[in-house]
């Protein structure tokens, strides 16, 4: 499947060969910041709202190219996954990431790549949403962002 007509959320072109060593030395490969197509067996994973209103960022780019369902708010839709976002605190978040983890470890046969859910709509910075991912690291079915790996790995050094 490709897809034209970029939004400016997704404007910074990284290339998706690149691989990350995380502290475990584990070879990783991490979700590019342009999300163009995906392959049958891939998911994008984005943030949401409960309401599952995709009105703005990754959300309406899930809607408009990859299946996320107008008022699903979460979970898998199309080839893409919903994590709330927009509900309130940190806390509130991380049920749902949890609940993706799961999952995606339920599922091998499927690569998910998350975006920087929480960093762009609703207002949170990388270092309060990634620990929330630390678990996902190593997980080879999950792609995360490579600022999320970066502040994991900080987090792991402390």
């Amino acid at each position: 499947m490709y897809v034209m007509g970029i939004l400016d959320f997704f404007k910074k072109e990284t290339k998706s060969s690149e691989k990350l060593t995380s502290s475990d030395d584990v070879q990783m490969m991490y979700t590019p910041d342009v999300v163009n197509s995906l392959a049958d067996n891939e998911v994008f994973v984005f943030g949401s709202n409960l309401r599952g209103w995709h009105q703005g960022g990754a959300a309406k780019h899930a809607q408009r190219y990859f299946g996320a369902v107008w008022g699903q708010g979460v979970g898998l839709q199309g080839q893409s996954y919903a994590i709330p976002t927009m509900q309130g605190g940190v806390n509130t978040i991380k049920p749902y990431v949890d609940d993706f983890i799961a999952f995606a470890r339920e599922h091998p046969e499927l690569r998910f790549l998350v975006t920087r859910i929480g960093c762009g709509i609703a207002g949170f910075k990388d270092k309060e949403i990634a620990p929330l991912f630390a678990n996902a690291l190593g997980e080879r079915n999950i792609m995360l962002p490579l600022e999320f790996v970066k502040v994991i790995n900080e987090i792991k050094h402390e």
